[in-house]
């Protein structure tokens, strides 16, 4: 059963969302201050002696709250767990730049309140799908795997290496990588992009995905990536 930290001030929504959640079968841990979400992640992941577990698999975060913003929870997961749990962002803000703001600290989605309580639940499916971790056994096993190749793309683990460390991608950036590098040469477009990161569930502006290359290209240690001007993006031949 996966398990959800839903952060929402406003009880009402917070009771009606968690009781949709619940019915589709998931745990879920539902606060109302930032402060509390922080420190619910820490005790978890302090329970589970593992920096990249929190015993949370997905954190559904309203951005105005009391105490931590939204904003600064997934900045406050980004930095103490990694980049392998799900953060969806809920906000009643329908603004591209909050929506950038989000994305540029690594959020794996994003929606805008009143919420679908269906709409949510395929999203929260989404992105578990795309964030689902390899067993112990099957992790140890692709770590014994890795060499010393420049850039080692692992598609089971979702994880990508340079010379043998970790690139600490996100699952929306792990996706754009492989897609991009299955094709050297091809140019994508942005539609082609977000259909491919988010199986056409991404309900918004195509540009978002400049924001994820952009990510991206820091964490590369190589310009791979081409822009081509007026289309989209390319890996470099």
């Amino acid at each position: 059963m996966s398990k959800i930290l839903f952060l929402e001030d406003e009880e009402i929504i917070r009771e009606v969302l968690t009781e949709y959640m619940l019915v589709a079968g998931y745990d879920v841990v539902g606060c109302s201050n930032g402060d509390e979400a922080i420190k619910l992640l820490d005790e978890g992941a302090a329970l589970t002696e593992d920096a990249e577990k929190t015993g949370i698999d997905l954190a559904v975060l309203d951005i105005n709250v009391k105490g931590s913003s939204g904003i600064e929870v997934l900045k406050h997961i980004r930095k103490t767990t990694g980049h392998r749990l799900g953060v969806i962002m809920l906000t009643a803000y329908d603004d591209v730049n909050m929506q950038l703001e989000a994305f540029n600290s690594f959020a794996d989605d994003y929606i805008t309140k009143p919420a679908s309580p269906i709409i949510l639940l395929k999203r929260i499916e989404a992105v578990l799908r795309r964030t689902k971790q390899l067993s112990e056994k099957e992790h140890a096993q692709k770590n014994a795997e890795w060499d010393e190749k420049e850039l080692y793309v692992d598609e089971d683990g979702y994880e990508a290496s340079y010379k043998g460390n970790k690139l600490g991608l996100t699952v929306s950036e792990f996706l754009l990588l492989k897609t991009l590098k299955s094709q050297p040469g091809r140019v994508f477009t942005r539609e082609q992009l977000i259909n491919n990161i988010f199986n056409d569930e991404y309900i918004g502006n195509d540009r978002i995905i400049d924001a994820h290359v952009k990510n991206l290209r820091k964490k590369l240690p190589e310009p791979w990536i081409e822009t081509v001007v007026g289309v989209g993006y390319k890996w470099r031949a």
